[in-house]
């Protein structure tokens, strides 16, 4: 009886060492909301339980450069949940491997790359919003703005956060999208007047909104997500969706070119376009990759999709570097410490 206790147990452990052998990790850069890792991976590896999942999670800015520092000797496997215009910078740099997901005709075509076989594609997206605390509002006498040209009226001096643009993927789209709506010289116009209410810019996109929601800033430059969470939490919050038009940025996922597991990385890429992802996505994003699947978010503002604006996505990642230059040389002096 010893005896065949001692092969049952020997087998069942011989049985869990295979079983650990089998599973493959895969390196995964992201700049998902940290608040959302832990339920995707979960996900993810239920329906793969075969490849677990390594985050690799910073601001937009910080995986981004991460990235391309790392061309030569990559690290990443996958990205799952980087700006659009971050993955465009990385095709022209040939980093992605090119791959079409099962299901990805379900997809908006805008969410998608239109080469053949697509570098990446878009899983959901994160819109443009102002984040305005009710309470302090009130006590500083000031009027709730309804869009981007109220906040540079000088009744908002030094009320206004917003995300520094070369660390946060918010932040940048705040600022290719007022150039693209207010023009070349008038976004800088823009900028420049703006930066006079600037009480401080950050490192996180969605850090504004908390702000703002804590009481700590009464308007935060952010995106409507933060801000509809926090409502739901009892914050005295107001998320206003810009009259002018609100930039919006997909988060993407693509396979870095030379990795060891393509196979596993295909598959993430597959279930990252899933009905059962846009599920996952749809818990705290209104915007998903198949449109069919999007349920309304609890709190999130109305009139968010009339007011995307037509988003030159070519034109960002192009000029990235350009507008990251400028803007630093102009504004970086009231940054807040990395």
């Amino acid at each position: 009886m010893k005896l065949a206790q001692f092969l049952s147990t020997a087998a069942l452990a011989a049985g869990l060492a295979v079983s650990a052998q089998a599973q493959t990790e895969l390196t995964v850069y992201t700049a998902f909301e940290s608040d959302d890792l832990q339920r995707y991976k979960e996900a993810f590896e239920t329906a793969n339980p075969d490849i677990s999942i390594n985050w690799v999670r910073d601001s937009t800015g910080i995986i981004t450069a991460k990235l391309l520092a790392e061309k030569d000797n990559p690290t990443a496997d996958a990205v799952w949940g980087l700006a659009g215009t971050s993955l465009l910078m990385m095709k022209s740099e040939g980093m992605l491997e090119a791959y079409e997901p099962a299901g990805v005709e379900a997809l908006d075509t805008r969410f998608v790359d239109p080469a053949s076989p697509p570098s990446w594609v878009g899983v959901d997206a994160w819109v443009a919003a102002i984040c305005v605390n009710t309470v302090e509002l009130e006590k500083s006498g000031a009027a709730m703005p309804t869009g981007w040209k109220d906040l540079i009226k000088p009744e908002y001096a030094g009320m206004v956060a917003m995300p520094n643009p070369a660390s946060s993927g918010t932040g940048f789209l705040d600022v290719s999208s007022w150039i693209q709506l207010f023009g070349e010289e008038g976004g800088w116009d823009y900028m420049d007047a703006l930066h006079e209410n600037i009480a401080f810019y950050t490192h996180s996109g969605s850090k504004p909104c908390k702000q703002a929601a804590r009481g700590e800033v009464p308007i935060g430059i952010s995106f409507a997500f933060p801000g509809a969470k926090a409502i739901a939490k009892g914050a005295p919050l107001e998320v206003v969706v810009p009259v002018e038009g609100a930039g919006w940025e997909v988060e993407a996922a693509a396979i870095i070119a030379g990795t060891d597991y393509a196979e596993e990385a295909q598959r993430l890429m597959d279930w990252a376009v899933s009905e059962d992802a846009m599920k996952e996505y749809n818990q705290g994003y209104a915007v998903v990759a198949i449109p069919s699947v999007a349920k309304p978010v609890p709190n999130y503002p109305e009139g968010v999709l009339e007011a995307m604006i037509e988003n030159d996505f070519e034109w960002a990642a192009n000029n990235r570097e350009a507008i990251l230059k400028e803007w630093t040389e102009r504004y970086d002096g009231k940054s807040e410490a990395k």
